[in-house]
């Protein structure tokens, strides 16, 4: 009843062009942000903080740089945990290396350096697709991995070979090191979260976003047509790298504070912000905070039910998240490669249409 498009109409064309032409739509993430920015910062606490909101916010920033090159680009990578890996080590050294500067600038710095790795890396997907450039990818993860290990300079000569984030503040309040309230990291990753996800819906909406998807439906096509394969590859590289990067340096700086970059960035990471876009949905903006919000959430509600309420052993209920998360995986796969934003679609089409028959 409430969800309709009789009598929203439109007097131009920037009207109709919006990012949310049902007003209904609008209204709804108005308010979202609203409780995001205006409530939740007074009513979480640490445990929530670190076991739910800060971890997902971090994931789907990642996320969404995965889908606009895995999604909407059409171009398979299985480097993601490397990539947030340059962005921590990048944001490392600069918070070392320019203390006086803000930590914000130095996660956007950060997410640019990425940007430009990643386009190097980039560079196959010119010649090789498919398999071959998902496995492409997968050497830049173990050679990424193995080059922050084994040169010092990355880590400052610590002989520890990890990185911690030195203390830094924003309008005076600590974000990073030991002494950091809840609250202030939150509206820290909520900031990047909130602008990392209006920039990615607003360029795949734009020109580029239909070169992207050119590239992705028909690539010899799109070439025809006038689409510069050159360009749209690397940008979608470049831009999808800078949001990995930016997770990577929050997950480093903010939530983390001490990284090694073997058990942090490995393959498990790159392999599990993967099956947070398959399961939220490829080509979806929305599909990446539905499946960093799956992918995050299943295993404390796991642990709820499963060790609090019925007592189950901690390794048992580790083994259900694994087995639901692969049953899930291959259900999407065959069923509805398009995941959880397709079902969210379905659902709001059958609500407009409500109680007429689809």
């Amino acid at each position: 009843m409430f969800y309709r498009e009789a009598g929203d109409f439109k007097t131009s064309y920037a009207a109709d062009n919006q990012t949310f032409p049902i007003a209904f739509d609008r209204y709804r993430y108005w308010v979202v942000l609203a409780i995001a920015f205006l409530v939740m910062p007074f009513i979480i606490n640490d445990y929530w903080a670190n076991a739910l909101l800060i971890p997902f916010l971090i994931y789907a920033i990642a996320a969404i740089g995965l889908n606009i090159l895995t999604g909407y680009c059409g171009q398979v990578s299985l480097g993601t945990g490397a990539f947030m890996a340059v962005g921590a080590y990048s944001c490392y050294k600069l918070m070392t290396a320019f203390p006086d500067v803000s930590i914000l600038i130095h996660v956007v710095l950060a997410g640019g350096i990425t940007a430009m790795v990643g386009a190097a890396f980039g560079l196959p997907s010119l010649r090789i697709k498919g398999f071959y450039l998902a496995v492409a990818t997968l050497a830049a993860q173990f050679f990424l991995v193995w080059l922050f290990n084994k040169v010092p300079w990355f880590y400052n000569n610590s002989a520890s070979g990890q990185i911690s984030a030195p203390e830094r503040f924003v309008f005076g309040v600590p974000v990073t090191g030991a002494n950091t309230d809840a609250w202030a990291v939150y509206l820290v990753c909520l900031v990047f979260v909130t602008g990392s996800a209006i920039i990615a819906r607003n360029m795949t909406r734009g020109s580029m976003g239909r070169k992207w998807m050119a590239i992705r439906d028909m690539d010899i096509a799109a070439e025809i047509i006038g689409v510069n394969p050159l360009r749209a590859k690397l940008s979608a590289f470049a831009v999808s790298s800078f949001f990995v990067g930016i997770s990577g340096a929050l997950f480093f700086s903010v939530y983390l504070g001490a990284v090694e970059v073997g058990e942090v960035f490995g393959i498990n990471k790159s392999f599990l912000v993967l099956f947070m876009v398959i399961i939220g949905g490829l080509g979806s903006i929305f599909g990446s905070f539905a499946g960093a919000a799956f992918i995050v959430c299943l295993p404390v509600v796991l642990k709820l039910i499963g060790v609090d309420l019925f007592g189950w052993p901690p390794d048992l209920v580790a083994h259900f998240n694994l087995i639901i998360v692969g049953l899930l995986i291959m259900f999407f796969l065959i069923k509805e490669p398009h995941g959880l934003a397709q079902l969210w679609r379905v659902a709001k089409e059958k609500l407009r249409l409500w109680p007429f028959p689809h």
